[in-house]
């Protein structure tokens, strides 16, 4: 999915010279860094510049995002500014390393339809997969007949 200027007070800003593609990244989510840590292996022309959201430098602000919108799923950068997110994001970085042949499986409509879906399924409970729940990163909602302490 692609967004345009976020936030309209937030310009688009083009990303460094050299740079094909940013990947924003949540690096205290152990899949997300370990799939983080192979991608810059396979980087080897450097294309790709990697921003981890839990960088003490790091301000969601200055991409015209939330701290809550780029944990809920995965955000990009393309040259240009342009913010993507969800699978697309994976798409881009995958033929930043020379994977084109995987992008174009991933257009395929059944195949997107599959990585969409799971890949929202993935980001929702992204937290509780990777141990990292707790009351303040996941809401635990009761149900309407649960008694309430």
């Amino acid at each position: 999915m692609v967004i345009q200027s976020p936030v309209a007070s937030s310009p688009l800003q083009p990303l460094p010279f050299g740079k094909d593609f940013e990947v924003f990244y949540d690096a205290a989510c152990p899949l997300c860094r370990k799939e983080i840590h192979w991608l810059m292996k396979k980087d080897k022309l450097k294309r790709i510049r990697f921003t981890d959201l839990t960088a003490a430098d790091f301000h969601a602000e200055a991409i015209g995002l939330t701290n809550e919108e780029l944990m809920a799923e995965i955000h990009g950068r393309l040259p240009d500014g342009t913010i993507i997110r969800g699978v697309e994001v994976f798409r881009q970085l995958y033929s930043a390393i020379g994977f084109r042949w995987a992008m174009a499986i991933s257009r395929l409509p059944i195949i997107c339809q599959v990585l969409n879906v799971g890949y929202v399924l993935f980001a929702r409970n992204r937290l509780r997969l990777t141990g990292r729940c707790n009351a303040q990163t996941c809401s635990i909602h009761q149900h309407p007949r649960d008694p309430v302490s």
